[in-house]
């Protein structure tokens, strides 16, 4: 008997089912309606096994912000993140001609079993006046459903080629000027209930059971442009009485300055939005010349339940790559 379920709507999305019948994954991959958003494929809604949603989608902060997505917030002069662009001096302005968009292209892969799916997805970067930038190839995979552990694992992998004669430079808000706002690469939104959670990796000590933001090394602000492993955001939902715990987790290779085209910084936020980035440029940007390739695989865990770092670190220990 399978326990997990997949159903493509073509041209539309695929939607992940567990065995308990808790819808856990849906990715989107047709095209949103505003441009100026940045179109690009994003997984929302994310549930925990117990059905408690852990993404975001258009906020009324940032409408550009949904759920999981891959992003270049500042990429050789345009924005594949969405919404208004910084620019040094001038802050946060509305540049509708520097929004790039990522076009999906093809599936080259769609295997399910009884315990994992994966796919393999083909998608093309455009800028803004339509030029082919970059040619990706993605990969999703769920497995790990664990409903003694109350919790699933998804990675996310890039390969990203430059099709351009020209280098594409990756960068991000601080590499323009803003401090501690080096955003860039996969990011996750959390939903409204996760604003004042509490982040942690595994050198703070920190975990749930105290006020965010208290504490040595709690809350995001200790761990903004910080690097590891590791990173964990837990936080109480509204309306029922229970706490998630979302791991945001870097294969081995993303940290081996042997193997990463450019060192990687942890992006968080608990206050004013929940938010998370895999960021690959935050203090300083990195060339990509014509024809070469990088690659990154990132790891999720979504759990039910406030974790503490013990718990992370041995869960993941868990997953081996």
């Amino acid at each position: 008997m399978s326990t997990l379920r997949v159903t493509h709507t073509h041209g539309e999305d695929i939607a992940v089912t567990a065995a308990n019948g808790t819808e856990i994954l849906r990715y989107v991959y047709r095209p949103d309606p505003d441009p100026f958003e940045s179109r690009k494929p994003y997984a929302h809604p994310v549930r925990t096994l117990a059905g408690r949603t852990v993404t975001g989608y258009r906020p009324s902060d940032h409408r550009w912000h949904k759920g999981v997505q891959m992003t270049a917030s500042h990429l050789s002069g345009q924005n594949f993140w969405g919404g208004n662009s910084y620019v040094h001096g001038e802050g946060y302005l509305a540049l509708p001609g520097r929004i790039g968009s990522m076009r999906h292209d093809r599936f080259g892969g769609f295997e399910v079993g009884d315990d994992r799916f994966a796919l393999t997805e083909h998608l093309t970067w455009v800028e803004n006046g339509g030029a082919e930038w970059a040619r990706e190839e993605r990969g999703l995979t769920v497995h790990s459903v664990d409903q003694r552990a109350g919790a699933w694992a998804l990675d996310w992998s890039i390969r990203l080629t430059n099709t351009r004669d020209l280098p594409l430079v990756f960068g991000s808000p601080t590499t323009a000027g803003r401090e501690a706002a080096g955003y860039t690469g996969l990011q996750w939104r959390g939903p409204r209930d996760f604003t004042g959670g509490t982040a942690f990796t595994p050198d703070t000590g920190a975990g749930p059971g105290a006020e965010p933001g208290t504490g040595p090394g709690r809350g995001a602000g200790a761990l903004m442009g910080t690097q590891g492993p590791w990173l964990a955001f837990t936080a109480e939902h509204d309306d029922v009485d229970a706490h998630s715990t979302l791991v945001f987790a870097h294969a081995p290779e993303n940290l081996d300055e042997r193997s990463a085209v450019h060192p990687s910084h942890w992006f968080v936020r608990t206050e004013p939005i929940p938010s998370v980035a895999f960021s690959w440029a935050f203090f300083e940007e990195f060339a990509l010349a014509p024809g070469e390739s990088f690659g990154y695989r990132y790891r999720l865990v979504i759990a039910d339940g406030a974790w503490d770092p013990g718990r992370v670190a041995a869960h993941l220990e868990g997953l081996p790559w």
